[in-house]
């Protein structure tokens, strides 16, 4: 028996994506609960909205990105979703610690988890491949 909430779930993701794909960070942040748990791939964990606002503001100094063939699955319960899909990019500005940016274009599968709660997200979880990412910019392997 498929629970109610789960097309919610689904929706709840997609809809995050939509606004990413628009650039709309004001959009991102309003499907996101005051608390959300961020874990950036090989990276820290960030809590806040502050936090996931600053982080969007620098991936938009440094980054043009959009997420394409996008498949989001969500718990019979509606608590949890995960997506995939694949990240088309291009590098606009060095991000401190990466190779030097020049404009390389780039493309990465990406596995992203999601907890939900009372209709937003409460945590994004997201994890790509950074040597695949590196060697597409044209840095080889470190």
């Amino acid at each position: 028996m498929t629970d109610p909430t789960t097309p919610g779930a689904v929706q709840l993701v997609q809809a995050y994506y939509d606004a990413f794909n628009r650039g709309d960070a004001p959009g991102m942040l309003a499907l996101l609960t005051d608390d959300v748990r961020h874990d950036i791939n090989e990276g820290d964990t960030q809590t806040g909205l502050d936090a996931f606002r600053a982080f969007l503001a620098k991936m938009d100094a440094h980054y043009r990105e959009r997420a394409e063939d996008l498949v989001v699955m969500a718990t019979p319960d509606g608590t949890r979703a995960s997506a995939e899909f694949v990240i088309h990019g291009e590098y606009l500005k060095t991000d401190p610690g990466l190779p030097e940016a020049a404009g390389q274009r780039y493309v990465l599968p990406v596995g992203a988890f999601f907890d939900l709660r009372g209709g937003k997200i409460a945590r994004v979880t997201n994890y790509y491949n950074l040597a695949d990412w590196t060697r597409q910019v044209g840095q080889g392997s470190a």
